[in-house]
């Protein structure tokens, strides 16, 4: 009897842990497969953090950001990265999405080391490169502030090409552009090779209204969602936050995830990403970002109507998750 006892406390024992394991709940993130957000998710896993916040990340690459919203709303993925701004669209439309601050990363206007532009007043007569399209939010604000500031219409005054970054930044460094407004990542690569930032759409945010840094992107998944899985979502970015400062804290980690592939760059460009990185970590309360994101929509929808933020004149409730509350 005393062997049958040993024996079923042995089986409950090992079952255990495995009963566990069982009960994390499985969180779908879908990401571009060569995305930044990858360097954060590929961390959270590397050191099991989504294990130790009981939750389970799943990984979920794409080729494009259209993918990932198509993803989202037929619910092949739990959560995708977006902007305040396509969140509060969406919910002026009646969809319930949602947003959480995940990085406050933001392009800027770059110039080679050797050129003669020094500030906003040069930026006349000449050929801009510019990523995003003409109704890029960082492209529009910081014409709003060049034009505020010293009586230039960028977008009028001067030559401006719109193109992907890859294209835009290798025409900088060939010379074909004066300048060239890129995504934080491709500016800090610019950087590395000595290209100077001559305006960023951070300088342009707190120069209209902001008080602080906002995120530009952030985690974005459905409220109804959210609702039935409140727990599991406040897990995720509690290990999304262990994450970021893990990354904050150790150049070997960064160096790790080059050797293993999930950055290409090396040396002083990789130095530049992770600086650039670091800078952008989102370190205030949701509900002071929420704040300044609301001044900023109502310049954005000045600038760009309703094609640009939707026929909402004010950021729609909603936008920032209010679950945030139980992090915060």
């Amino acid at each position: 009897m005393r062997h049958v006892v040993i024996r079923t406390l042995m089986v409950v024992c090992l079952a255990a842990p495995a009963q566990l394991a069982a009960a994390a709940e499985t969180i779908r993130v879908g990401v571009l497969k060569f995305g930044t957000v990858n360097w954060e998710l590929n961390t959270l896993k590397a050191h099991g953090l989504d294990t130790k916040h009981d939750i389970n990340v799943e990984i979920v690459p794409f080729a494009s950001e259209d993918a990932t919203n198509v993803a989202l709303r037929a619910g092949a993925v739990d959560i995708i990265v977006s902007d305040w701004l396509d969140v509060s669209r969406a919910r002026a439309s009646g969809e319930d999405l949602t947003f959480v601050p995940y990085s406050a990363s933001v392009g800027a206007i770059m110039v080679a080391a050797n050129s003669p532009l020094y500030s906003m007043a040069d930026l006349n007569g000449l050929k801009i490169g510019v990523t995003g399209g003409p109704h890029d939010k960082s492209w529009l604000m910081i014409q709003a502030l060049v034009r505020r500031d010293v009586g230039i219409d960028l977008a009028s005054a001067n030559d401006i090409v719109y193109g992907a970054p890859p294209l835009l930044a290798e025409k900088a460094r060939s010379g074909e552009l004066d300048a060239v407004l890129t995504f934080w990542h491709f500016a800090a690569r610019l950087e590395a090779e000595g290209f100077r930032r001559l305006v960023s759409a951070e300088d342009a945010a707190r120069a209209l209204g902001a008080m602080g840094q906002v995120s530009a992107l952030g985690y974005v998944f459905h409220d109804a969602w959210a609702s039935s899985h409140h727990d599991a979502v406040v897990s995720f970015i509690k290990a999304s936050r262990e994450t970021k400062l893990l990354l904050r804290a150790s150049d070997a980690e960064w160096q790790r995830l080059f050797t293993d592939g999930i950055i290409k760059d090396e040396g002083r460009a990789l130095e530049a990403l992770r600086d650039r990185y670091r800078e952008g970590i989102p370190a205030r309360p949701a509900a002071e970002e929420e704040l300044d994101a609301q001044t900023l929509f109502a310049v954005l929808f000045e600038l760009g109507g309703e094609k640009l933020v939707g026929p909402s004149p004010i950021m729609m409730p909603g936008t920032y998750w209010p679950g945030l509350d139980d992090v915060d």
